[in-house]
């Protein structure tokens, strides 16, 4: 699948397993012309197939957005280390490079391509479940990478501390343009009915821990190394993923 993000790159984008390691997630962002969504899946399908029949090994999982303008889909994989930008061994992506061409680029409005490294201190230890059928993603802009890190730790801290383990994966973005946020955090759920289920938001947990007085400190030193945030809910397309 990365060889096809290329392709898109070059011609004017989970479940993914986690452990105690870091390692780089690619995320390919598709943003499908008005009126083409129909026709920008079966050109997927098509390639899919395609590169399936060819015996290719490469693995992703393609997620939709829920809320915002248009049909936007992020396309996300795993690379152990940058090596593997190297390689150039996939004869299944070569092979299906027309599909590419006739079948999904005809529908493709916009495609922004970002890498982050995964932050596992910070992060669940649990893998996704093959169950996890969205993700909740917070994206934040900050000021001062220094204090951030320092909020972000002694919140996991306290939630590992009450729950056992952190509720998501958090990543670092390496590089990007000036709008692409500088950190996220991705939180799994089975279904959407897994966010009706009530229960303390990390700031209370962190209160019940330290405090009233030292959560509201850390709730401010938070806010003041932030720029801007965002956050968006994606469903996964199992039939789009490999």
């Amino acid at each position: 699948m990365r060889k096809l993000l290329f392709l898109i790159v070059l011609m004017p984008l989970f479940i993914i397993s986690q452990n105690d390691d870091s390692f780089l997630l690619t995320l390919s962002e598709v943003t499908v012309k008005q009126g083409h969504n129909a026709q920008f899946i079966a050109g997927v399908k098509a390639w899919k197939e395609c590169y399936l029949k060819n015996e290719g090994k490469d693995k992703w999982n393609m997620w939709k957005r829920l809320q915002g303008e248009g049909n936007v889909y992020v396309i996300t994989g795993r690379m152990a280390n940058w090596a593997e930008m190297d390689e150039d061994g996939d004869e299944a992506g070569k092979a299906c490079r027309m599909a590419v061409i006739n079948l999904i680029m005809p529908h493709v409005k916009s495609f922004h391509y970002n890498i982050a490294r995964f932050m596992p201190d910070v992060s669940r230890k649990a893998p996704f479940s093959e169950d996890t059928g969205l993700v909740w993603v917070y994206n934040v802009k900050i000021k001062n990478s220094t204090t951030f890190m320092e909020c972000v730790k002694e919140i996991a801290a306290a939630v590992k501390n009450a729950e056992k383990d952190n509720r998501g994966y958090w990543y670092a973005v390496v590089g990007g343009a000036p709008e692409v946020a500088d950190y996220f955090i991705s939180v799994p759920f089975d279904n959407f009915a897994g966010l009706d289920v009530e229960q303390d938001g990390v700031w209370k947990v962190y209160e019940k821990a330290n405090g009233k007085e030292k959560t509201e400190a850390l709730r401010n030193k938070f806010r003041a190394s932030l720029s801007k945030d965002w956050s968006y809910i994606y469903t996964l397309q199992k039939k789009l993923s490999n």
